[in-house]
């Protein structure tokens, strides 16, 4: 059994914040507030969550746990939008597109294909093993989004360049793509690599923790960061082939009303 956190050890747990909002004050990084928002939030938020899984996984029904990661990826989706500086009126179906196919199919694969709980539906599997791999996405998400993008408009007259000389749109955008995608892929590359020596990755010390065999999760780790990997490299790729059509106007020259600090 998991040793719970009384309310004083969970009070502990908050002033150890008091630690890195010193150090962010002291350096006038001019985050705090925002770092104590994200605190609160987090902690509604999750709350809010644990209330409302305790009875997802009483009543286990497949169309409420469906409904639940319906809203886990629109509020993903808006904000890989939002990190990334992209309109979101523009590219959300898109850009959603990526997101929920990616992960579902990471997700459909671990779960329907490889552990097979009975019933598949099952929401203490269906639920968490989906969130982890789309919060991964979402990270990946942003990177490739946020570097393609900024990089084809810092390097605009180099990307005309190539359009000029003969270019496909498809040719031209690669080297863009090629570099966004290595940028959202590379943090997870080195965690795979120091995984075990480096770290105790969070899914396999949770089910230690749980009163799991180490050996069984180590296997559901092993598991779950190839799907995560899996959904982070296709979700990139679609989302940013998805994107080209309305990134660009009819002379293929990148239209500046994407990006949310322009008008």
């Amino acid at each position: 059994m998991t040793i719970d956190l009384s309310l004083p050890a969970m009070l502990s747990m908050y002033g150890l914040m008091v630690v890195p909002l010193l150090i962010l004050f002291y350096l006038q990084l001019g985050v705090v507030r925002d770092t104590l928002l994200a605190l609160v939030r987090m902690t509604v938020q999750l709350l809010l969550v644990g209330l409302y899984l305790k009875y997802i996984f009483i009543f286990n029904n497949p169309l409420v746990s469906m409904l639940w990661l319906a809203v886990m990826m629109v509020v993903a989706n808006m904000s890989v939008l939002h990190k990334a500086g992209l309109k979101r009126r523009l590219f959300f179906w898109r850009s959603m597109a990526g997101v929920a196919g990616s992960t579902l199919f990471a997700s459909a694969w671990f779960i329907l294909v490889s552990i097979r709980p009975e019933p598949l539906y099952d929401a203490r599997y269906l639920v968490p093993i989906t969130g982890m791999i789309l919060g991964n996405c979402l990270r990946s998400n942003v990177l490739s989004l946020e570097r393609f993008y900024s990089g084809i408009r810092k390097n605009e007259n180099e990307f005309m360049t190539y359009l000029m000389l003969g270019a496909s749109m498809r040719e031209a955008v690669r080297p863009y793509l090629r570099d966004a995608i290595k940028a959202a892929i590379n943090p997870s590359i080195a965690t795979m690599a120091t995984m075990g020596i480096v770290s105790l990755p969070g899914m396999m010390t949770g089910q230690i923790l749980g009163g799991a065999m180490p050996m069984a999760a180590i296997k559901y780790q092993i598991g779950i960061m190839i799907c995560i990997f899996t959904a982070m490299v296709v979700g990139s790729l679609v989302n940013l082939l998805l994107s080209l059509a309305v990134a660009f106007d009819d002379h293929q020259r990148l239209r500046p009303e994407v990006f949310r600090d322009l008008p």
